[in-house]
């Protein structure tokens, strides 16, 4: 009798284990017929490593965006040599719950910078990719337009959003210019990005304090220029500093028309990171893991500033 008991009672966790491992590979399969719209069951001995399906560029109404998501977002940030290194980076971003992805091209080989490429780059995973390119390219000592025509590349090969530096053209002091003729290059420029359907973040790096006065004034004015979002990172060092860049990205918050990005770098930076997107910054980033190549300490990981606002449970957008 007890024979028959276990067999008869083995019989569901039998029944049970072959549901799992069926529900298994309909898992695994069900992505690329709807993706690919066919059956590419793969053999059991190959792995699919190639680029997954993702919806063609077109215009930024079918790429993803970092404007129809929820605030904050967070953006997996990282540079990289190669679209095979820049893959893999945004694949653990998204695995790490990154909404979006942003990559440095200061170290991406120029060979490497064209449309088949950033496509590859953009097509890798179905989030938002930001590009940006500042003056220090660790290849080729390019000039602002010729900068600017690789970031072109990237927005008609999907790009979401294409960085554009508050002094582009003129470079200046806060990295914001106020010479009309530069002023009016960018607008020109911006008008292109949207062009090829994506959109555009106006950014200057201040490697300075700025009083809450100052940065209101430094995007309002940057904010005229026809950007979707508006930028700015500046430094604080002391208490007060850290109390002044809180008070200021509330203050941004009431006065912008745009969506904001407000970071600040220094010895007092961190509390402000984790800080600022309950806040009202709208976008801000943080790498996938830290590496020797890249290290990047001073942001922090998608790890743990999920695990932040994922138990804040509070965010200024939602005080009535």
């Amino acid at each position: 009798m007890k024979n028959n008991t276990k067999k008869t009672n083995n019989v569901p966790r039998r029944d049970f284990l072959k549901n799992a491992a069926a529900l298994s590979a309909t898992a695994i399969i069900l992505p690329n017929q709807i993706l690919k719209g066919q059956n590419n069951k793969l053999p059991n001995n190959q792995i699919n490593t190639s680029t997954p399906a993702v919806a063609p560029a077109g215009d930024n109404g079918q790429r993803p965006s970092f404007l129809n998501k929820p605030y904050p977002v967070i953006a997996g940030i990282f540079s990289g040599q190669t679209p095979s290194e820049l893959i893999v980076a945004a694949r653990n971003s998204e695995f790490e719950g990154a909404g979006g992805i942003a990559i440095d091209l200061c170290d991406f080989k120029p060979e490497f910078r064209n449309a088949e490429s950033f496509e590859k780059i953009t097509g890798s995973v179905h989030l938002p990719f930001m590009f940006y390119f500042y003056r220090d390219d660790k290849w080729e000592k390019l000039n602002d337009d010729d900068r600017q025509d690789v970031l072109l590349t990237a927005a008609g090969a999907g790009a979401s959003m294409i960085d554009v530096m508050g002094d582009l053209y003129d470079p200046s002091d806060n990295e914001i210019t106020y010479s009309k003729k530069a002023i009016d290059k960018q607008k020109q420029l911006i008008d292109k990005i949207h062009d090829k359907g994506a959109d555009v973040v106006i950014s200057s790096h201040t490697n300075c304090y700025l009083t809450t006065e100052q940065v209101v004034e430094h995007l309002q004015e940057v904010e005229k220029r026809g950007a979707d979002v508006v930028k700015i990172v500046t430094k604080i060092d002391t208490e007060e500093e850290l109390a002044e860049a809180l008070q200021t990205t509330i203050v941004l918050n009431k006065e912008l028309k745009t969506p904001f990005i407000h970071l600040c770098g220094g010895k007092y930076s961190r509390p402000h990171r984790f800080m600022c997107p309950v806040l009202g910054t709208s976008i801000l980033f943080a790498v996938p893991q830290y590496i020797d190549k890249y290290p990047g300490f001073f942001q922090p990981t998608i790890r743990a500033m999920k695990a932040v606002l994922d138990n804040v449970h509070w965010n200024i957008h939602d005080i009535g």
